[in-house]
Order: C-alpha cells, then sequence, then structure tokens
C-alpha cells in the first residue's frame, strides 16, 4: 500500500490540481492515502485541502509540522500507514497509473525510485537538463522527480536530515544510492518550471550547479543554504 507525502507551503495555486490529478490517475486501489503536511501556510491552502478531501471522501489527511522540507516530509512519514512512501512535490505531477510504476519496481527489486522529469517549458536549458533524469546517476536526482522509497528503509536511513534547508532531497537520495537498490522508472512526471522563470533559466541553472558544486566539496547544509537564500528568489 502507498502513503503519498505532499510538504506544502503557500501551494494554494496548485494543490487542488494535484489532489485531483492524484486522485484521478491511479490505476489500483492500492493509494492508501495522501498527507498533505503544511508548514505555515498563509494563503489558504490548508483550507483547501480540507474542503476538497470533504467533497471528494478520500483519504486525504491534512497535518501540520514546523516549516522546512524535511521536517515535513519526515513528519508525513511518521504518520504514514502504508507500507511504501511516495514523496511528491506540490506543482509535479506524475504520469497516469503512477502508482502500478511504483509497483512493477518494487517487483523488479528496487527499494526507492523516482521518474524520470520533464518540465513544462520547451526552453533548450530545461530540455537539455531534463534529458539527464532518464540516467541511473546520483547527480541526475532531484526531489522535482518525486521518490518512492519502501518504508523499512526509510526507517533504516532515518529519514531526511533535518539539517538540511534545502537539497535535503539529493542528500537522502545519495544515502540510498549508496546502501540500497535505486531505480528510474520509463516514464515521465511533468514538473513546474516557475521557479526559473521567476529567477531567470540560466541564472537559476547557475546556481543551482554552484550548490551542487559546494556540496561535492564538503559546503555545510548552512553554508548551502545561506548561498541559495542569497542568490534565488522564493
Amino acid at each position: 500500500m502507498i502513503s503519498i507525502i505532499i510538504p506544502v507551503l503557500n501551494e494554494s495555486e496548485n494543490i487542488l490540481r494535484l489532489l485531483d490529478h492524484l486522485s484521478t490517475n491511479t490505476a489500483t486501489t492500492d493509494v492508501k492515502e495522501m498527507i498533505v503536511v503544511d508548514g505555515g501556510s498563509a494563503d489558504g491552502t490548508p483550507k483547501l485541502v480540507r474542503h476538497f478531501s470533504e467533497a471528494n471522501k478520500n483519504n486525504i489527511r491534512l497535518i501540520t509540522s514546523d516549516k522546512g522540507r524535511a521536517k515535513q516530509m519526515n513528519a508525513g512519514a511518521a504518520e504514514a500507514t502504508g507500507t511504501i512512501l511516495y514523496f511528491l512535490h506540490a506543482d509535479s505531477f506524475p504520469p497516469k497509473e503512477f502508482d502500478r510504476y511504483i509497483h512493477e519496481y518494487i517487483l523488479q527489486g528496487a527499494d526507492a525510485g523516482s521518474f524520470r522529469m520533464k518540465f513544462d517549458s520547451n526552453h533548450p536549458v530545461l530540455k537539455f537538463s531534463q534529458w539527464f533524469t532518464q540516467f541511473n546517476y546520483k547527480i541526475c536526482r532531484g526531489g522535482d522527480q518525486s521518490l518512492f522509497v519502501k518504508k523499512t528503509v526509510f526507517e533504516q536511513l532515518k529519514g531526511y536530515e533535518e539539517s538540511y534547508v534545502i537539497y535535503e532531497d539529493c542528500e537522502f537520495i545519495n544515502r540510498i544510492y549508496d546502501d540500497y537498490t535505486f531505480k528510474v522508472m520509463n516514464a515521465y512526471l511533468t514538473t513546474s518550471a516557475r521557479k526559473y522563470r521567476e529567477n531567470g533559466t540560466f541564472t537559476l541553472q547557475y546556481h543551482f550547479t554552484v550548490i551542487h558544486l559546494k556540496k561535492i566539496f564538503g559546503a555545510s547544509p548552512e553554508k548551502l543554504s545561506n548561498y541559495y537564500h542569497k542568490h534565488i528568489a522564493t
């Protein structure tokens, strides 16, 4: 059974579309629950989630936690009752029958995995960037691609490292690669390019590259966060 965990902060523009997408694109009844973890939204996101759940009679739970994606995803995992955890950003939309793909790859021996990714943009830089998501290497991974992981594996790794305000997805996925079997599924998730539009595509790609290099050369979570908040609009 799959527990979908969605961390949110001021996602009123996306959350209803995502919940509807998930509800209408499952292949089986194995999606046990959707857990939306709010980190202190001030735009009415929690109210929208509650109304959607009441109107559609879906097993959608809204919980709250301290702000921070790592903290929110850990909080969702602690509440989850499924044997498979599926972490998903609020602006990323998995393919039709996404749950069937997850089950197939679990049966093939995967402990964790992600979808290939494409942006909702035809910008050549983004098309070049998304091309790399088909390859099964650490450097090609990111949180926007979503992540499924067996709950037992998540618990053995002690979840996301909460000292990372940014880069928490990559840090956790790197630890999965080190000790477990990670698979890249042969289907595409579509994610929003909104942050690239807000910051400028070339500019944001440059800063993301710098952050990756800083991490490779040993930068602390605090230094990564400081660089991010200094150079990237949030």
